[in-house]
């Protein structure tokens, strides 16, 4: 089976030849082996390991993504971030501990920009409503 592993500005991973892959979804680690059916799933912030067509093991750590396997054969994955190694400790360690934490930043940010952007809607609401008060009242 031939492995892509594609970021945004490079291919960090191709190897025309793999045995085994194994990934990580939100349901848990899955394996991939040789003839495996159609498929698509969205990956987490994990490590994607690989055996060669040598039997030796190889890591990559992906900042979530998408994987897809075609033919049986063609495996591609697409991340926002990829660090390959063959130090499974060091990627799991030190690769995933930033990428969660840029993830947290990320969410941080997303929340701060709603809030602006939810305090912007208010005061255009308030500028553009006519003054309601006292209508339908009587005196």
């Amino acid at each position: 089976m031939r492995l892509q592993i594609i970021t945004p500005l490079s291919v960090a991973v191709d190897v025309p030849d793999i045995r085994a892959l194994r990934a990580e979804d939100a349901s848990g680690h899955f394996g991939i082996l040789p003839g495996h059916a159609e498929f698509l799933s969205s990956l987490v912030i994990s490590v994607v390991g690989w055996t060669g067509g040598e039997g030796t093991a190889h890591y990559c750590a992906v900042r979530g993504g998408m994987i897809s396997v075609t033919g049986g054969q063609e495996i591609t994955i697409t991340t926002r971030e990829a660090v390959p190694g063959d130090d499974l400790a060091t990627l799991e360690a030190d690769v995933l501990a930033r990428f969660h934490a840029a993830l947290e930043v990320e969410k941080t940010e997303r929340v701060a920009s709603t809030r602006l952007q939810l305090n912007a809607i208010r005061m255009i609401m308030r500028h553009l409503r006519p003054d309601t008060r006292g209508v339908g009242e009587f005196s």
